[in-house]
């Protein structure tokens, strides 16, 4: 659809998205001029972003699959950003045919692509306008609550979203909103831009972040490993993303390469 058409519908096509500036680093092709330009320039200061971003779909993928054979069925994915390869539902059902998975986010154009995506898919998969920053807004939303059974096991994905979320916001309070929802034997997936060792880097990225549709707070380890109490982290612990269970990290002379930590906490 031509930008024309999306600005007709009501969509801000002149502020970059951080979801579409996503799929740009990927590869992919929903994007609108203001994402590219921005996306560029961010390129142009840290090149490491494309590794990022490859490496956290990875991640994801691999955690998934680490759930879903533990026996969790059950997956509630905010910020899901646009539809990619090895989507969520792809891997957990490749493992569990009938795991539900409901995916949130506020982007409408992400909602777009992804009900378009998952039309004629069986009723194990839905999509769900909602905003991190109001998370009981999510948990009580009906059809999450048709969707999902919270009295028994749920997969809590925040994957690359926290660090779109401002200490204004209060992150701590969003995490224990979302823990104190979910049983035990529940889990969250977490991955998180950190600026330890990318320092100057990062501060120059920031600043781009600030034209897009969310700020980029990037935290340090400490700060991180905080948003995972109530917690308690799987193997590895909280690690680089490649370093997650890797399949091969040969690739990697320093994983830091990845910019982002991650981690698995299952909740007691």
């Amino acid at each position: 659809m031509a930008d024309e058409e999306w600005t007709q519908r009501g969509i801000d096509v002149n502020t970059p998205s951080v979801a579409r500036m996503y799929d740009y680093y990927l590869g992919g092709k929903d994007s609108f001029s203001s994402d590219r330009v921005a996306a560029e320039e961010i390129l142009s200061i840290v090149p490491e972003v494309r590794i990022a971003a490859r490496e956290n779909r990875a991640f994801l993928r691999r955690a998934v699959r680490f759930l879903a054979r533990a026996g969790i069925d059950q997956f509630l994915d905010i910020g899901t950003g646009l539809p990619t390869q090895g989507n969520v539902h792809e891997v957990a059902q490749q493992i569990i045919p009938d795991a539900r998975v409901a995916y949130v986010d506020n982007d409408p154009i992400v909602l777009a692509h992804a009900r378009a995506l998952l039309r004629g898919i069986r009723g194990e998969v839905t999509v769900v306008s909602g905003d991190l920053r109001r998370p009981e807004e999510i948990l009580n939303a009906p059809e999450i609550n048709r969707h999902l059974d919270f009295s028994r096991p749920v997969a809590v994905l925040l994957v690359a979203v926290m660090h779109f979320i401002t200490e204004a916001d209060d992150p701590r309070r969003i995490l224990a909103t979302l823990r104190d929802a979910v049983p035990s034997g529940s889990c969250l997936v977490l991955s998180h831009g950190t600026h330890d060792h990318w320092a100057e880097a990062a501060q120059r990225g920031a600043q781009v972040y600030r034209r897009a549709s969310s700020p980029l707070v990037l935290r340090s380890r400490g700060e991180i490993l905080e948003l995972f109490g109530g917690f308690e982290l799987v193997d590895p612990g909280l690690v680089w993303l490649p370093e997650w269970r890797p399949r091969d990290l040969a690739f990697y002379d320093d994983p830091s390469q990845a910019l982002m930590v991650c981690g698995v906490g299952r909740k007691l």
